[in-house]
């Protein structure tokens, strides 16, 4: 059984970063091999909800010594950690904010220097909502599926956005039907 895998994408896209984030522990040689292999910022999630306390603030560490230009947390994250990583390492620490609820003033003097607003629909409601009381902090934010997403959301005052790319088996099965059709 073989997988392929997504180092193919990050190494032939046309994007400004890469934001290496995924739903399993994060590890060392994923964040080296992304590292390595972009010719592009990456910034790595090194956890949050799976992974937390010391060895997330171990994996900022080791993030940072491979490449990484920042370092991403998710929701769960305790500010003591953030802290103890912000005093580890000399990167950006980017805070995951899913809601208006999250206590951003709290997770500024923490260490944050920079928020990743996810909140799928309400992206664009939750950027605006942040700005009234933060206007200079840089923020990246989940785009959505259109352009017209898109635009909402830097209408709302993202800084970047962030957007998943279609799956290599999405890409490559318009390339291999056109070989079959040949």
């Amino acid at each position: 059984l073989l997988f392929s895998t997504d180092i193919a994408i990050i190494s032939n896209c046309n994007a400004d970063a890469v934001l290496a984030v995924y739903p399993f522990t994060p590890q060392q040689r994923i964040a080296n091999a992304i590292v390595t292999n972009s010719s592009i910022p990456v910034f790595c999630g090194v956890g949050g909800g799976v992974t937390n306390g010391l060895r997330s603030v171990m994996l900022a560490r080791d993030a940072e010594a491979h490449g990484a230009f920042g370092v991403v947390v998710n929701v769960p994250m305790g500010n003591d950690t953030i802290s103890q990583m912000s005093k580890v390492i000399d990167i950006p620490v980017i805070a995951t904010v899913v809601s208006e609820n999250m206590d951003i003033d709290a997770r500024l003097r923490a260490g944050t220097s920079i928020l990743n607003v996810s909140a799928a629909d309400r992206t664009p409601q939750l950027v605006k909502h942040i700005r009234a009381d933060f206007p200079i902090i840089p923020i990246i934010a989940t785009g959505g599926p259109t352009e017209e997403s898109v635009a909402e959301t830097i209408a709302a005052g993202a800084n970047a956005i962030s957007f998943t790319p279609p799956s290599t088996k999405v890409l490559f099965s318009s390339i291999m039907n056109g070989y079959r059709s040949s």
